[in-house]
């Protein structure tokens, strides 16, 4: 008996290791996206099936970052970083994702939002950086900047990349944000 208990402890032991080992690599390759000088004091959360999520490591600054690989139309490694400001947003738009079944429905579903005033907004001048790839390695980074309603007015950056340098997208609405040219 005393050897069947010693055996189960000792397998729970490698398995809680195991588990450990598993948690503290995919923490490390979410944390990859953050932006360098933020990378050791932002967040990790993992998000749950009803748009709530759970906090993997707590952070001491304002970026949280989150894998998106499980997400309709994401490829294997996907992983988003942004301010912790953003999460009620985050959280709409997995929503929108979630409960359409292609690109076009989500679309949609973000435009009606938009019209009826109920589209969540970015945090102004917030960073949103997202790595995307077949994985880790072949993975490219993306970066964007939040400037929900502005224009090309009130910011003086054109409405496309042609001219090679920051561009604006989506202006005038709670999805604009400055495009940076990779």
């Amino acid at each position: 008996m005393k050897s069947i208990i010693l055996v189960v402890v000792s397998l729970l032991t490698v398995t809680i290791n195991v588990s450990a080992q598993i948690d503290e690599l995919s923490l490390e390759s979410v944390l990859a996206t953050a932006p360098g000088r933020a990378r050791a004091g932002a967040a990790v959360i993992k998000w749950n099936d009803d748009y709530t999520y759970e906090t993997l490591k707590e952070g001491t600054n304002a970026i949280v970052c989150y894998d998106r690989s499980g997400e309709r139309d994401r490829p294997a490694f996907a992983v988003q970083c942004t301010s912790v400001a953003n999460l009620a947003r985050v959280a709409q738009n997995r929503r929108f994702r979630g409960e359409t079944s292609n690109t076009e429905e989500e679309r949609a579903m973000v435009a009606a939002a938009e019209a009826n005033s109920t589209r969540v907004a970015p945090e102004y001048g917030s960073p949103w950086v997202s790595t995307n790839g077949a994985d880790q390695q072949s993975a490219r980074t993306h970066t964007t900047f939040a400037v929900p309603g502005a224009t090309t007015e009130s910011t003086g950056l054109p409405e496309n990349g042609r001219g090679g340098g920051a561009w604006i997208m989506g202006a005038g609405t709670s999805e604009a944000h400055i495009m940076i040219p990779g």
